[in-house]
């Protein structure tokens, strides 16, 4: 399932649609008051930082990706998803901005939760757990080590920030407390099942999804539908499943099929000599960060859909 790479794409620019935001990656127009286009861009961000440089091809790498798993999860959630073609809502100019990138959704109402699933201890869930033997407030084992499986996935939400803060892990009895017992809940398990689905077929393809994080919105009748993106290496942990028993062995972290390249390379970046800050502006990245990346998007497409 091989497509012809667009040429990059850091910022759409729409002229016939109202632009309604700019995330890190997406780029949300209003198709009238009940639809949105989102038009996901090349933009990288790390560390709640976006990078100068696009990462071309990886916009249109991640639509394709979040089609193949709303297709595949479609019995478990409802999604966003409309049926109709992204570019039958802009003018032919904009076309190319729009192709194999975008998705035509319904406007919901998000519920401001990101569900937050782990089959596997890492990244700051493994810090967490050095720390207090839990994760979210989630009491896990003792004695586990970095990357290890857990012996069930355990779902750790966290309160959507602002764009260019950092979303805050909370506990399930604050999103109790957020949207009531009953949706709470309902996100928990919906969320679970979609991860333990996801993980199994991942794995039929040699990767392992460590960890993933889900959105969603209530449509005009209070119905929970699945939103955004799903399961794409920017909200998503994956590994190959070759590597992965070295890395567990030893205590690394696995490699991984998302922007691990560029997070490297920033952690050993100077900028005036010192080590940089994490704040804007990001240093250039090398070419060879970005090559290597995009790289890494393309691998696991292919791999998945293979």
């Amino acid at each position: 399932m091989t497509q012809p790479v667009p040429s990059a794409l850091h910022t759409s620019k729409l002229h016939s649609l109202p632009l309604l935001a700019r995330g890190k990656v997406r780029d949300n127009y209003a198709v009238g008051s009940d639809r949105i286009l989102m038009v996901a861009s090349d933009r990288l961000s790390a560390f709640d930082v976006i990078m100068g440089e696009p990462i071309p091809g990886k916009g249109a790498l991640l639509t394709q990706m979040a089609l193949y798993w709303f297709d595949k999860l479609g019995d478990i959630c409802p999604n966003h998803l409309t049926g109709e073609a992204p570019e039958s809502a802009v003018q032919p100019d904009e076309v190319p901005q729009v192709q194999l990138r975008s998705m035509l959704v319904k406007r919901l109402k998000p519920v401001p939760i990101e569900a937050v699933v782990r089959g596997y201890l890492a990244g700051s869930g493994w810090k967490e757990y050095q720390e207090s033997q839990a994760v979210c407030g989630v009491p896990l084992p003792a004695g586990l080590v970095n990357s290890a499986k857990l012996a069930e996935p355990i779902y750790t939400p966290a309160a959507k920030a602002e764009a260019g803060e950092h979303d805050e892990n909370i506990t399930f009895e604050r999103t109790v407390e957020m949207v009531g017992p009953e949706l709470a809940a309902q996100i928990r398990d919906i969320s679970i099942a979609i991860y333990k689905k996801a993980a199994e077929i991942a794995l039929t393809k040699g990767m392992i999804i460590a960890d993933t994080k889900f959105e969603f919105g209530l449509d005009e009748d209070g119905k929970l539908v699945l939103m955004d993106e799903v399961l794409t290496p920017d909200s998503s942990r994956y590994w190959p499943v070759e590597g992965y028993a070295d890395a567990l062995a030893t205590g690394a972290n696995p490699p991984s099929y998302d922007k691990q390249f560029v997070r490297d390379w920033l952690e050993q970046a100077k900028v005036n000599g010192k080590p940089w800050d994490k704040t804007a502006p990001a240093p250039r990245l090398p070419q060879d960060v970005i090559d290597k990346t995009a790289a890494k998007y393309r691998e696991a497409l292919e791999r998945l859909t293979a």
